[in-house]
């Protein structure tokens, strides 16, 4: 079980020096808002990240996200490891409970119109109402390639790793 911090909360440690705020979300999602406390540090990388960082061992370290998912799933991968053997927080609600908060939050002005994760949902959401209609209209081969899509969805959802998602902060449209 994950340990949680109220966003409230977290400024105060913050405000005291007592912790360090850790964003996983991905470098677009950091660019288009983000805690002015926050280091960035994305999810696939956070473990190698912090080896390198050299952050102060009295400090406890709290991990944000967009809501709080991919938090707890750093603070599950790092908690083990954590460089120093400090304390790790999820914060509670992510960037959107700390912005609901009336917390500082730094906006880019040129953010992408949606997000990545958005992205990925409209486009493997499309690639499986093609396949289920290729599915009915010619054959079984459009099901299998429908659960395909369905299959790697779920299994970037389980493991915090999206193939589509790092080929599209490559897009034209994504690039700041």
């Amino acid at each position: 079980m994950t340990d949680t911090v109220s966003p409230r909360q977290a400024l105060e440690w913050l405000n005291q020096g007592e912790a360090v705020l850790i964003d996983v979300r991905e470098p677009s999602e950091f660019a288009a808002a983000h805690i002015p406390y926050a280091l960035s540090a994305p999810l696939r990388q956070t473990t190698d990240i912090l080896r390198g960082l050299g952050l102060p061992k009295d400090r406890k370290l709290v991990f944000q996200c967009q809501k709080g998912g991919r938090g707890g799933q750093a603070c599950a991968a790092v908690g083990a490891v954590a460089p120093g053997g400090q304390p790790v927080f999820n914060l509670e609600g992510g960037i959107e409970a700390w912005a609901a908060a009336g917390l500082p939050v730094v906006s880019a002005a040129a953010a992408p119109r949606l997000s990545i994760f958005r992205q990925v949902q409209i486009a493997v959401g499309l690639l499986v109402v093609i396949g289920v209609l290729a599915g009915f209209a010619f054959g079984p081969a459009g099901f299998i390639v429908a659960g395909l899509f369905g299959a790697a969805l779920a299994t970037a959802g389980v493991t915090g790793w999206c193939g589509l998602a790092i080929l599209l902060n490559h897009a034209p449209w994504n690039r700041a």
